[in-house]
């Protein structure tokens, strides 16, 4: 499949998530008018303004009133004011922008190297669902610096705003990644008819597992050793100068944790074996998607293994999260908003990892395959002989 063919369709979906989120961050003003509460709820109200604020134009009181913000010598008392507010601005046009910068070469990449074909069609809906949602994070960090100066107050801790900002606005990415996804996928498919023949890689059965394996051991660092408590105190903790690099615990343990846990403490060990069932559920999440991917790929490159498993890993902290949802009791207690509230987090810990587990698996794959063909291929004394 030519880029040609994949590029209108990511073109399609990189605009359609882009107005998904833009509307999205517009909806807020619909939380404020009369009757909402009612309607809604105020905890219910008071959430989705919480999910949709990161996507809107419309600013914080804060930088809205230019409180705390007085003009320098011979300017208006709202002059600096008003700087701050075009800071706010620019950092949401950034942030729009970056949306669609970051989703469409990789969705166009990801639909060229596993084309919505028979038989890879959810494969490559689940792909760049997870790279929508990798994208938007993506997204929010690169704008996060100017959304920080906006508030006046960017140079004070800043490492720790940067995480908070970065952790901000994934409920909403998680449904108009989406809905992006299928318009891509379905636009996809009709563009790949009359592409001409979409080999697979022929991937021998004993190599796709030992590359899974190498990939899935890499997110288990992660998920087991670098999330285990004390370890992660010890993350939190470093903090190797002042200044605008001062406090990075919170920045490092959101980019390399993919989860957090301890032993059961005195407390009921089917409680803790159920709630490990989620991390569990990642593990085999991942492991499967590296198993099937190198043969659903038209070539397993480094770059192609390095993106499924990115996407791979969001896939599996997914599901690992709805069932950890759905096992510990909040949703009927507290209602939908407390269940979708935890969906979503971990991306950039499942970049980052994600990007090393597929190097490795690719790397893994390719010694794999070739000591196969050595070891199958005739020697000079298997070879035919002649009369």
């Amino acid at each position: 499949m030519t880029y040609r063919r994949a590029a209108i369709p990511a073109l399609v979906g990189g605009l359609l998530l882009t107005a998904l989120l833009w509307w999205a961050g517009a909806s807020t003003q619909a939380l404020h008018l009369p009757g909402t509460t009612d309607v809604l709820g105020g905890r219910t109200a008071a959430e989705l303004e919480r999910w949709l604020t990161p996507w809107s134009y419309d600013p914080p009181a804060p930088v809205r009133f230019g409180i705390g913000v007085s003009g320098g010598i011979g300017e208006p008392a709202g002059a600096d004011g008003t700087r701050y507010l075009s800071l706010y601005t620019t950092a949401l046009q950034i942030r729009f922008a970056a949306v669609f910068a970051f989703f469409v070469p990789v969705a166009m990449f990801l639909i060229r190297r596993l084309p919505p074909v028979h038989g890879r069609m959810p494969a490559a809906l689940l792909a760049v669902w997870a790279w929508g949602l990798v994208a938007g994070t993506l997204a929010v960090t690169v704008s996060a610096p100017w959304l920080i100066a906006s508030q006046g107050r960017g140079s004070y801790r800043f490492l720790p705003q940067l995480a908070g900002v970065i952790s901000s606005g994934r409920q909403v990415l998680v449904v108009a990644a989406l809905v992006a996804a299928v318009s891509t996928v379905l636009i996809a498919r009709i563009s790949v008819k009359g592409a001409g023949p979409l080999p697979r890689e022929a991937v021998p059965a004993r190599a796709a597992r030992l590359s899974a394996t190498a990939g899935t051991v890499v997110i288990a660092l992660s998920l087991v050793v670098l999330s285990y408590q004390p370890v992660a105190a010890a993350l939190q903790q470093v903090s190797p100068g002042v200044g605008l690099l001062a406090e990075p615990g919170d920045l490092l343990r959101q980019w390399l944790l993919l989860g957090a846990w301890s032993g059961p403490a005195g407390g009921p060990i089917g409680d803790w074996l159920l709630y490990r069932a989620s991390d569990v559920l990642l593990l085999v999440v991942v492991w499967c998607a590296l198993r099937r991917l190198p043969g659903l790929l038209t070539r397993a490159t480094v770059p192609a293994m390095a993106a499924g498993a990115v996407c791979a890993t969001v896939l599996g902290l997914l599901a690992s999260q709805m069932l950890r949802a759905a096992t510990d009791g909040t949703a009927p207690r507290w209602g939908l908003e407390s269940l979708f509230s935890t969906i979503g987090g971990g991306v950039p810990a499942a970049l980052t990892c994600g990007l090393v587990a597929g190097a490795v698996a690719a790397v893994t794959l390719r010694v794999a395959m070739d000591r196969t063909e050595r070891v199958d291929a005739p020697g000079p004394d298997r070879g035919s002989t002649g009369p």
